[in-house]
């Protein structure tokens, strides 16, 4: 069994939809509390992917994401013990987006640095777990 691929995968599941929950309990779409001269907690909502791209392709984007996850747990067996937490945090990031929109019809973003476009914990765990594996990848041939 591939504990830390599944740990990886749940804990960030959990901390996205809560911090995600968090945001919509307290924010209105759009408010925002300034937290320092780059950074701001700010409720956004994104129909897009990654810096806004495939604007309106909710569905696209979640049968993108379906297929991903088809693929983790096709190569499921096949998965090197040392890529199962970036490969976790690949899964929980695409959960969690895809939770949002299948439940919304968007994605919910909230950490806004002036200089990047906004995001949340998914995102964040995608973009460390696809580096980590291009790296590992790149570094293995």
């Amino acid at each position: 069994m591939k504990k830390n691929l599944i740990l990886a995968a749940f804990i960030i599941l959990v901390v996205d939809q809560l911090t995600k929950f968090f945001i919509i309990k307290n924010f209105f779409s759009g408010e925002a509390l300034k937290l320092s001269s780059f950074l701001q907690i700010k409720y956004f909502t994104n129909t897009g992917a990654a810096f806004s791209i495939l604007q309106d392709q909710a569905t696209l984007l979640a049968w993108f994401s379906i297929v991903v996850i088809g693929f983790i747990l096709f190569y499921y067996d096949k998965i090197s013990k040392k890529t199962h937490i970036p490969v976790g945090l690949v899964l929980g990031g695409i959960l969690g987006n895809l939770i949002d929109r299948i439940s919304y019809g968007y994605v919910i973003d909230f950490i806004d640095f002036s200089f990047w476009p906004a995001f949340n914990i998914a995102d964040s765990a995608l973009f460390v777990g696809v580096i980590w594996l291009v790296v590992y990848i790149s570094k293995s041939k």
